[in-house]
């Protein structure tokens, strides 16, 4: 989803209209202070997210796994850029397993999510970080 801004002699104010909130239980906010951190693999049958980058920027990988108790290792992988200065938001429903790494030094990503903590919990699956992804090369 697209967001918008306005400017005036106040300053600016970034929107996104569209994001419809009324399914979000929770949100979090997540910061990685380097480019080295890889949080992958996690992955969800049923719960739905939505990412909005708060600064800097993020490559967002996500994959379906065919078998969530032993996936297989030739999965094809959906990149994503997310940058804080394009105010956008990804949707991610349930049946993906999803990944980041930050592209900045000190980016922040914040996560809505329409599970408690406690539900997520009891749909909650993660994967090896090496699997599917070459994360290393994908910062070159």
């Amino acid at each position: 989803m697209q967001g918008n801004t306005f400017s005036d002699e106040r300053g600016t104010l970034f929107f996104n209209n569209d994001f419809d909130l009324t399914a979000i239980k929770r949100c979090y906010q997540i910061e990685h202070p380097n480019t080295k951190i890889v949080r992958a693999w996690q992955g969800h049958k049923q719960e739905k997210k939505w990412f909005s980058v708060l600064s800097g920027s993020f490559l967002i990988a996500l994959v379906q796994p065919d078998n969530w108790e032993k996936p297989s290792q030739n999965l094809g992988v959906q990149k994503f850029v997310l940058k804080a200065d394009d105010n956008q938001v990804l949707f991610i429903s349930g049946g993906f397993a999803n990944g980041m790494i930050a592209l900045e030094n000190n980016s922040k990503v914040m996560l809505y999510s329409n599970f408690t903590a406690e539900e997520s919990a009891n749909d909650n699956f993660r994967f090896d970080k090496n699997n599917w992804f070459d994360w290393e090369s994908s910062l070159k």
